[in-house]
């Protein structure tokens, strides 16, 4: 093979070339660091895509509260509602990629494409994971004044009129929906679904008498339930509650196993860079620690589980076939 000579002159030119592209990458990676060494330095906004007094809605301003004492700015919650979360999701994934608008969103960021044939958005591309901000189980609640005193009556009912008792979600596509799906399938019956603008819509309409049911996040609906004004026929984890423990798992309740769970998450729009998303991972998860935050998510029953964007990307990814099985099996043809 003939070896290709290059000039003098050829070779200083491409050496140069070199130096600015290496020049370019150092100045960029530079200017990357700083920009997240300084960040925050002004108003960081989290969109909460659900209603105000959502589960995502409560752990989001908690940690906001936090992360302001932290990074000496300003944090505020903005609720966009509406279409299961998608309205809010797709302000996120439009705005600047700088770090300053943030996603707050529910387990509903990974039921959504397993309802919706076309999103406005691609959910693994649009939007970067960065950061779980707790679990916690749903609560099954009916009426305190309603017919149901266990799951085995509403069993029972449900079996003996087919798809004519009705249940409460916080929206088609929310996690709420999928969740009672899934009680559904578990329990063998069927019935019909009436979806809300949000969890405290569906909350006050189950505690009417309107629906029989709703599979309520519990952080949303403590209040009720320690007010006396709902009934709770079980929570969805397998063991139960420190928030709640008087009130029993489905698991325990002869149902082995039955298990579900609620999360909320934070996400920033696709190009944010890596550092300032690390950074952002790593103050949330501090300030999951600190005893305030501790406190207020006990009191709703939340549990801190911290992890790397990384993680939270696998488990996002995780928990999005799971709710494509759980809609798969329910017959639900994706709208």
């Amino acid at each position: 093979m003939q070896k290709i000579l290059q000039s003098p002159r050829s070779l200083k030119r491409n050496l140069m070339v070199s130096l600015f592209i290496g020049l370019g990458l150092g100045l960029n990676l530079i200017s990357t660091a700083a920009s997240a060494q300084n960040y925050p330095n002004r108003t960081v906004k989290m969109i909460v895509p659900l209603t105000a007094g959502s589960g995502a809605d409560i752990a989001g301003r908690i940690v906001a509260k936090s992360l302001a004492e932290t990074w000496k700015q300003s944090v505020i919650i903005e609720n966009r509602p509406g279409a299961g979360g998608l309205i809010g999701t797709g302000a996120v994934v439009g705005a600047e990629p700088d770090g300053y608008t943030l996603l707050v969103q529910s387990a509903s960021y990974a039921a959504n494409p397993a309802i919706y044939k076309k999103l406005p958005y691609d959910p693994l591309k649009s939007l970067v994971d960065v950061d779980i901000l707790g679990q916690t189980p749903y609560v099954l609640i009916t009426s305190a004044e309603g017919p149901y005193q266990s799951i085995r009556d509403l069993v029972i009912a449900a079996k003996s009129k087919p798809g004519e008792i009705t249940f409460a979600s916080a929206g088609v596509g929310s996690s709420t929906h999928l969740a009672a799906e899934y009680f559904n399938q578990m329990m063998g019956i069927k019935l019909i679904h009436v979806p809300y603008k949000g969890s405290p819509e569906a909350i006050s309409d189950t505690m009417a008498g309107r629906t029989a049911f709703y599979m309520a996040p519990l952080d949303t609906a403590i209040g009720q339930l320690k007010g006396g004004k709902v009934r709770a026929l079980g929570v969805t984890s397998k063991a139960r509650n420190a928030a709640v423990p008087d009130i029993p798992s489905i698991a325990e309740l002869g149902y082995s196993n039955f298990e579900i769970g609620l999360w909320f998450g934070v996400w920033a729009p696709a190009g944010v860079p890596a550092a300032i998303v690390k950074k952002i991972n790593q103050d949330i998860n501090l300030a999951m620690q600190t005893p305030e935050v501790k406190a207020a998510y006990e009191a709703k029953g939340i549990k801190a589980t911290p992890m790397s964007p990384q993680e939270f990307a696998k488990f996002v990814r995780e928990e999005m076939a799971k709710y494509q099985k759980i809609a798969k099996d329910a017959n639900i043809e994706p709208q």
